[in-house]
This record gives structure tokens, C-alpha cells and sequence, in this order.
């Protein structure tokens, strides 16, 4: 599946063994090529590196949307096996108020429960996003604490 369109600098396409390989407009060709969220929170189809091994950045996305089909579904489907950061829904109950402490919730992947160690593990994101880490180091997402739900939100504002 490969991109060509005039208006991309470069062209996009799995290889053999599945690695993303990117030619560029001079015909250089890399593989191994690792799409990077420059804000995956707060904007998640802007700023998008593309970079080789060892870092090194080869190409950047100023918005996925504006790019062929191909190329934002190779990245989409890229990014979207690399992160893991469910989006808490609602917060059905807590063990206490006093960390640490169960949450139940229910994620854009489901019910699951997890251990809140301490209150600075709730962490701001802009004006109404929070990032919530559990005991094992994962980062839950609510991304809008005003729009949640009249008791999720109660039941932050005590952690807040």
C-alpha cells in the first residue's frame, strides 16, 4: 500500500516483515520508521514526527488529517499498537477518598478497577484533561473533567 501524491514530501508503505518504510522526494528510503506524537494528549493528529532509528527525524506531519488515506491509516494503526492510555468515561465508586485507594471505572476499553497510590499521581493537562497513573505506571485519560458525569465529577473534585 503505497501513497503517492503529489502534494506529500514523501511516500508511505509497509514492508515484508511489517516495519513502515518511508521514501523521500530525493529517493532516500528508511526503514523502521516510528511515527511520534509531538502532543498526544492535546492534540493527537498534529505534530507528528517521523523518525529512523536512533531518533533521528526524516519527516513531520503538521496535521494527519491533512494527509492521504494511506498514509493516516499506516500511522494511525502505527501509533495505535505503540500507546496505551485508556479514556476514563466514568468513575463508578472509589475504596476511599484517602490515597491509596481503588477506583472502579469504566474506559473507552472497558470496566476495570485500579490502585491510585498517592494524590499527585492525578496530574493536569491543559485546562480540563487529567492524566491518572495507576500503581503499575498506566496512564489513564479523562480528557474533558468538566464534561464528565455529575458524579465522576464529584467524586474527583475530593482528589483535586
Amino acid at each position: 500500500m503505497m501513497s503517492t501524491v503529489s502534494t506529500t514530501p514523501f511516500q508511505l508503505r509497509r514492508d515484508s516483515f511489517g516495519k513502515l518504510v518511508i521514501t523521500l522526494e530525493t529517493g532516500e528510503e528508511y526503514v523502521g520508521i516510528t511515527p511520534v506524537r509531538a502532543f498526544p494528549i492535546q492534540a493527537p493528529t498534529k505534530g507528528i514526527s517521523l523518525v529512523r532509528d536512533g531518533g533521528k527525524e526524516v519527516a513531520w506531519i503538521d496535521d494527519l488529517a491533512t494527509m492521504p488515506e494511506a498514509i493516516r491509516t499506516l500511522i494511525s494503526d502505527e501509533i495505535g499498537g505503540r500507546e496505551f492510555i485508556p479514556e476514563i468515561i466514568n468513575i463508578k465508586d472509589v475504596s476511599s477518598f484517602a490515597t491509596p485507594c481503588t477506583w472502579y471505572v469504566t474506559t473507552d476499553r472497558g470496566d476495570t478497577e485500579f490502585v491510585l497510590k498517592l494524590d499527585e499521581d492525578i496530574r493536569r493537562i491543559g485546562e480540563a484533561s487529567l492524566l491518572v497513573a495507576d500503581s503499575h505506571g498506566i496512564n489513564f485519560l479523562v480528557r474533558d473533567m468538566f464534561k464528565i458525569d455529575k458524579h465522576s465529577r464529584k467524586i474527583l473534585d475530593r482528589f483535586l
